[in-house]
């Protein structure tokens, strides 16, 4: 459980992002908490658990070559990239 404190700099946090970095952040914060983060940050943040899901498996490392998030910019999270 998270203090009221960290819960209301996650929200602020939250609120300060464009669509697309709210919902790689949340996905990064469910990947954080682990089992059940994906239902919890949802909550937190008064959004769809199944978009969280989609934005943490976008961050995985096995996704990305990189590390990091796969989601090319314009792309929506969860969707294959079209080949180019």
């Amino acid at each position: 459980m998270l203090p009221d404190e960290l819960k209301a700099a996650i929200v602020l946090f939250y609120s300060l992002l464009d669509e697309r970095q709210q919902r790689l952040y949340a996905g990064l914060e469910a990947m954080k908490v682990g089992h059940g983060g994906d239902a919890q940050v949802a909550e937190l943040l008064d959004i769809d658990p199944g978009t969280v899901a989609r934005a943490a498996k976008s961050c995985s490392p096995a996704r990305s070559p990189r590390g990091g998030c796969a989601a090319r910019v314009g792309e929506a999270v969860g969707k294959k990239a079209s080949p180019r």
